[in-house]
């Protein structure tokens, strides 16, 4: 669920509904609306920040940082669906590393 809920913010960076500098809804309110456990909810956040698409701090909560575009945001989209798929097929990350470096290779 935590996946989801990263995802859920992704996709609203990538089509510019929430933009750089916005808050998220913080995430006991959220847990609640979702019935789900906070942590869930932090472990998404953290998940995001750990992409460099939010800051989290204790005090401000979730923001989108603002050097995030939605094409950036967009991209992360990508690789997240890469990765998993890439998962489903048991493709390890160096494999999938050299298969990106070698794609870029123009």
């Amino acid at each position: 669920m935590s996946g989801q809920i990263a995802a859920c913010v992704r996709r609203a960076v990538a089509e510019s509904e929430v933009g750089a500098g916005d808050r998220l809804p913080p995430a006991r309110e959220l847990a609640g609306s979702l019935g789900v456990s906070i942590h869930t909810v932090l472990a998404g956040y953290q998940q995001l920040r750990d992409e460099g698409l939010i800051d989290l701090r204790r005090s401000r909560g979730a923001v989108v940082r603002g050097d995030v575009s939605a094409d950036r945001a967009g991209l992360a989209v990508l690789i997240r669906e890469l990765v998993e798929r890439a998962d489903r097929m048991s493709v390890s990350d160096e494999e999938l590393v050299g298969m990106i470096r070698a794609a870029r290779v123009r």
